[in-house]
């Protein structure tokens, strides 16, 4: 995964951990974009700290520590800010990664209950959700693991569920687009109002429709200062910033670095 995917310093990171993405079966592709696999073995060194600026999805993550036995199984909700997420041992993580709105139909209330949260995947699925993490943990390989997760979300699979496709592909147009930078033009190309287009997104994503279009363009501006040679003003004025400083300051922020020293750190 590149920091386009939400990795900041990935050529760094993915020196001290691998990532494998495994296709959903197409009975929950309509609310999975895929499952993941992250492996590391840091035996004999000092812990890894990745930081990570996330897209608006949801996750189901199941993390064991397998030099100390230690175990977590949660859901994370939309992150507003990058985080940082430390590793050390060896160990594993498996995860699904929901797209954007299609966590919504598995909940009984609006998605923005769990942004900037982490609850256990028990407090979300109560005693299915305990016994599917001790599945998850008690499988003797990553395939085992992905298909106990997978077996759990056929098992709860619901109907289709029509906003929540809209809402998928209104966050797929923003993230291909760059040049959509304003709610207001998003709303008006889509036939409908800001407000709408807010309380849909509060319901389906967990978010604002402002937030994730200011993502997607920090995402995209790391990927372009990861690439190298980005001219900044022409990069600030496409992602829709009135003037560079603007920019540098809003990267900075997310990114936990300026974006010229990020080219040259990456």
């Amino acid at each position: 995964m590149s920091s386009a995917g939400g990795i900041l310093h990935a050529r760094e990171g993915l020196r001290w951990f691998g990532v494998e993405r495994v296709p959903v079966p197409p009975g929950l592709a309509a609310f999975v974009e895929h499952f993941w696999v992250l492996r590391w073995d840091l035996r004999g060194r000092g812990p890894h700290r990745q930081r990570v600026l996330t897209r608006p999805s949801v996750h189901m993550t199941f993390t064991g520590y397998l030099t100390s036995g230690a175990t977590r199984a949660r859901v994370a909700g939309v992150v507003r800010e990058a985080f940082t997420e430390e590793i050390s041992g060896e160990g594993r993580v498996v995860g699904a990664a929901f797209r954007p709105g299609g966590f919504r139909p598995f909940l009984d209330g609006p998605v923005s209950a769990l942004t900037g949260r982490f609850p256990s995947v028990e407090e979300v699925f109560g005693d299915d959700g305990r016994a599917l993490g001790e599945a998850v943990f008690a499988a003797r390989d990553a395939g085992e693991a992905v298909g106990a997760l997978a077996a759990f979300l056929e098992g709860r699979r619901p109907p289709p569920d029509p906003r929540a496709e809209r809402v998928a592909g209104i966050v797929a147009r923003i993230a291909d687009g760059p040049g959509i930078v304003r709610v207001d033009e998003l709303a008006a190309e889509l036939g409908t109002s800001p407000r709408s287009l807010q309380r849909l997104f509060h319901e389906y994503v967990g978010i604002g429709p402002k937030w994730v279009i200011r993502r997607f363009r920090m995402l995209e501006a790391a990927g372009r200062a990861a690439a190298g040679g980005a001219d900044w003003a022409a990069l600030a004025s496409e992602l829709g910033y009135a003037d560079q400083a603007h920019f540098v300051r809003d990267f900075t922020a997310s990114v936990g670095t300026s974006p010229a020293r990020y080219a040259r750190d990456a």
